[in-house]
């Protein structure tokens, strides 16, 4: 069942300039339609894919994950790049989050990078519970609305799926860690008043990439889907202006940092996040420690002994020395004096130890080493 209507992805033809806009989470190419044909009416050739699991129900959101939205976001952007001299990539909340993912592997095919509130992390406490909550419950219903102006056309649905979310938890944590591969002219544009994701995401963004040329938009009108509301044509327009002074060379890629930063950078991505790819439990603390571990002398820990014959007939026979100690000197037992149980003691120790330690004797006799 499809409860967006008009939800399918656009491909819009233009000339050899080229835009790729990512839609966000649990939303659909509805919510950022007027911002991909404004691109496409200046021109642009414009690819907007409706992404795995959007635009029909939230139960098929929760069958995908975020893999499956970056491969059709990077899928969508080469099919752009057969077309187009250059191209330029915008996302939106979740598409956000693709974005940056996209331009930290492909930045070098990518011309400007444009983010509107863009989400790459939420430090809410009860986030942290989905990982949990996902088997306890499938969705959630939704907080306050996204859009302030009013009758907004339907867009996203009405409920978030947390198996998906807990996915996009995920995305979040990766994007995070490598912002700083991020050289792009970048423009970050959003909305003080956001309901949906914190301003501080954005914030989050300008303080770690590392790019010499970012713009910083502010929207004062709008809540989080800024296409579909009050400032709708201020994003066209500081869209347009960016666009332009990429392509006029008033605004190159770059970085702003020496090689010491890049490698203090690189070092404390590998340290955060080395095996955080959902494949791994492990930190890099971890593989630290695990390579001490097996390079370190460890004393042999012997596992319980099996016995053969010879050795369990010691080893009763050692027991039983050992009561007949006990009862010779707690009792008046004594018919065979002390002698008897001593040698039955010395033997049954030397019979085990003897025959135990022959047991894995690789060697030859005389062999040398």
């Amino acid at each position: 069942m499809n409860l967006i209507p008009n939800s399918a992805g656009l491909t819009l033809a233009g000339g050899k300039i080229g835009v790729l806009v990512l839609h966000g989470f649990t939303g659909s190419p509805v919510t950022i339609a007027p911002w991909a044909n404004y691109f496409n009416q200046l021109g642009y050739t414009v690819n907007a894919p409706c992404l795995p699991g959007h635009g029909s129900n939230w139960q098929e959101l929760n069958k995908t994950n975020w893999q499956d939205w970056y491969e059709a976001a990077e899928q969508s952007f080469l099919e752009l790049k057969s077309k187009c001299d250059r191209v330029f990539v915008a996302g939106f909340s979740m598409g956000g989050s693709l974005a940056l993912r996209l331009c930290q592997i492909r930045g070098s095919e990518v011309e400007g990078l444009i983010l509107l509130n863009p989400s790459i992390h939420d430090r809410r406490w009860f986030i942290k519970l989905v990982p949990v909550l996902k088997y306890i419950m499938p969705s959630v219903k939704k907080g306050p609305t996204d859009i302030a102006a009013p009758n907004p056309p339907q867009h996203s649905y009405g409920r978030t799926p947390l198996k998906a979310l807990d996915s996009l938890r995920k995305l979040w944590h990766i994007v995070e860690r490598d912002l700083y591969l991020i050289d792009l002219p970048t423009m970050v544009g959003y909305s003080i008043n956001d309901h949906a994701v914190d301003p501080e995401n954005s914030m989050t963004v300008i303080d770690n990439i590392f790019s010499v040329d970012i713009r910083e938009v502010i929207f004062e009108h709008s809540f989080h889907n800024v296409p579909l509301d009050f400032d709708a044509q201020q994003l066209n327009l500081e869209s347009k202006l960016f666009i332009e002074e990429v392509l006029g060379g008033l605004l190159q890629r770059g970085s702003d940092f020496n090689e010491r930063d890049l490698v203090d950078a690189e070092f404390d991505s590998i340290v955060s996040g080395l095996s955080l790819d959902q494949s791994s439990p492990t930190n890099y603390l971890d593989e630290l420690d695990n390579i001490y571990e097996s390079e370190r002398f460890i004393p042999p820990n012997p596992r319980w002994l099996k016995l053969n014959k010879s050795q369990r007939i010691s080893a009763v026979g050692l027991i039983g020395s050992f009561l007949y100690l006990i009862a010779y000197n707690l009792t008046d037992f004594e018919i065979f004096g002390l002698w008897p149980a001593t040698i039955g003691v010395i033997s049954s120790i030397a019979n085990i130890i003897w025959t135990t330690a022959r047991k894995n004797d690789d060697y030859e006799d005389g062999a040398s080493l």
